[in-house]
């Protein structure tokens, strides 16, 4: 088994330029477990810049929030893999569920996206979860099992070792609510077992699957402690240095 641990920042639509310099070399200047992947997904706008600042720094990467469907041309506003590629970032969040929520992305845009992250080096943070009512109505494992199915089995098993899974429970995301270890483990354990019908065991057994729905230091060494967590994508607890930092360490 060859699962890697890993801690990323979601900054969101967060931070002014001096305070994501600010910290991003407050959160590197701490003393953090050296097993971890630490990755920062600032606004695209502060990217390049975060991104040397973490080239300082062993297991210090960073991600963009987004990345186009396109290769280039006219599209206004976009974001493109080989822009990202080209500054030195490493990571993109692709499914997030505020894209999909807010924004209306689909599978075939989700696939097309990857597709693209892929092509230019880029590893992949996939994104997925159920709403509050599909859990209510014990749809969550139907709705996570059909947003995995329906992207990923567009690629193959070389590909999935550059892809990162994120569970995002969207009723526990910025509702102050949160899984319980044991409903993550559940969940997460459902997710490694789709893997494994589409990819085989060995892809299952490897492949990294962070929690993403409201972790907090509070709650994210016992998250962590769960068989099949490996790690967390973090949203507002990781706009505050100490508090993302106490996560890194909870492993």
């Amino acid at each position: 088994m060859n699962r890697k641990k890993i801690v990323a920042g979601n900054w969101k639509m967060n931070t002014s330029f001096p305070e994501a310099i600010k910290l991003a070399k407050e959160i590197m200047a701490a003393q953090t477990n050296d097993e971890v992947i630490k990755i920062f997904f600032p606004p695209h706008i502060f990217l390049h810049e975060v991104t040397e600042q973490v080239k300082q720094k062993t297991l210090f990467f960073t991600g963009a929030q987004n990345c186009s469907e396109f290769e280039k041309g006219a599209y206004t506003g976009e974001i493109s893999a080989t822009m990202i590629n080209s500054i030195g970032c490493k990571y993109v969040l692709v499914g997030h569920s505020e894209r999909r929520l807010y924004f209306n992305e689909n599978a075939h845009q989700l696939k097309s996206k990857i597709e693209q992250a892929l092509k230019h080096n880029l590893h992949v943070v996939f994104c997925f979860g159920e709403q509050l009512s599909e859990r209510k109505s014990n749809l969550h494992v139907e709705t996570v099992n059909r947003q995995l199915t329906e992207v990923l089995e567009n690629f193959n098993g070389e590909q999935l070792n550059n892809i990162i899974l994120a569970y995002e429970p969207v009723w526990a995301i910025g509702t102050g609510e949160t899984a319980s270890p044991q409903q993550a483990q559940e969940m997460h354990a459902n997710v490694r077992d789709c893997i494994e019908k589409l990819f085989g065991s060995s892809i299952a057994s490897n492949i990294s699957i962070l929690y993403g729905g409201s972790c907090n230091p509070a709650n994210a060494k016992e998250l962590f402690a769960c068989k099949d967590v490996d790690g967390g994508l973090i949203g507002g607890a990781s706009l505050k240095a100490d508090d993302f930092c106490k996560i890194i360490n909870s492993f």
